[in-house]
């Protein structure tokens, strides 16, 4: 059968009034509807579907990106609240179902939230759950101490924001270690800095060490590039206003400049930091 919630590539076996019928290698076959069929395909070609039930409770294919897939996380927008649960956008046409038991809270049109999209065994059907947490690797850590990973940003907490590792693990970025405009939903790169003995991680938004000073070191040159080649900022200024016009911390923005000084890229004057002549 069709695996359902991911990508699947199809054999286009006819074309009909209302779309092309799909095949796989075992003899079956789904249809994909005539709006979502690309207009350089042909009997024979194959193609690359998602397939999932439409309203009708009917497995169907379809072209469109979903926002997420089986086994995956995301943050997604509430739609639509009825009597059985919450209705997400996920980017299909019909909208993604979060029961009422798979609620942290009552969602309400409007909310949005993190949620884990996965298999309902019970009614063969693709549901949602805000209940994350149950579904992160705690155990089996396969991360190495500076790795670079793919990062949701899913939840503030009191200690700074909580994120999904690679779609598999759940992670915290620490508050004061926070030096760009950040907001929930994010999806960005982050650096592992610590896999602590409780198996809790901690992710950094910037390479650490030496390694940090490059990139951040071309972010100056950039700035000061598009400021007439010039910045009101020195080693004295606040942290907050560094941050500010940066998005680094103090420190990361002092090694940065010695970088550039040391190479006489720029020059250091009492009101702040110039390009180079």
């Amino acid at each position: 059968m069709f695996n359902l919630g991911v990508k699947n590539t199809l054999r286009i076996l006819r074309g009909t009034s209302v779309g092309m019928y799909l095949g796989d290698d075992e003899g079956n076959d789904v249809l994909l509807p005539k709006k979502y069929i690309p207009d350089d395909v042909i009997v024979g070609d194959d193609i690359e579907v998602f397939i999932y039930r439409d309203s009708e409770d009917r497995i169907i294919a379809t072209t469109l990106e979903p926002k997420v897939q089986l086994d995956g996380f995301a943050y997604l927008q509430v739609m639509a609240v009825t009597g059985i649960g919450a209705f997400l956008d996920w980017g299909l046409e019909k909208d993604l179902f979060v029961p009422f038991k798979e609620q942290n809270k009552k969602l309400a049109t409007g909310d949005w939230c993190a949620v884990y999209v996965y298999l309902d065994e019970e009614t063969d059907r693709l549901v949602g759950s805000c209940k994350v947490n149950k579904f992160f690797e705690k155990e089996d850590i396969q991360l190495e101490i500076g790795q670079e990973v793919d990062l949701l940003v899913f939840e503030e907490t009191n200690l700074g924001l909580n994120v999904v590792i690679n779609n598999k693990y759940k992670g915290l970025i620490y508050e004061n270690e926070i030096f760009q405009r950040i907001k929930l939903g994010t999806r960005t790169k982050g650096y592992i800095k610590n896999i602590r003995e409780d198996k809790l991680i901690d992710v950094s938004l910037q390479k650490q060490g030496y390694a940090n000073i490059e990139p951040n070191a071309e972010k100056i040159l950039e700035k000061l590039k598009a400021n007439n080649g010039f910045l009101d900022v020195t080693d004295k200024s606040d942290a907050n206003y560094i941050m500010y016009q940066l998005e680094m911390s103090k420190k990361t923005f002092k090694k940065a400049v010695g970088g550039l000084y040391k190479q006489r890229l720029i020059r250091i004057e009492d009101d702040g930091i110039y390009l180079a002549e």
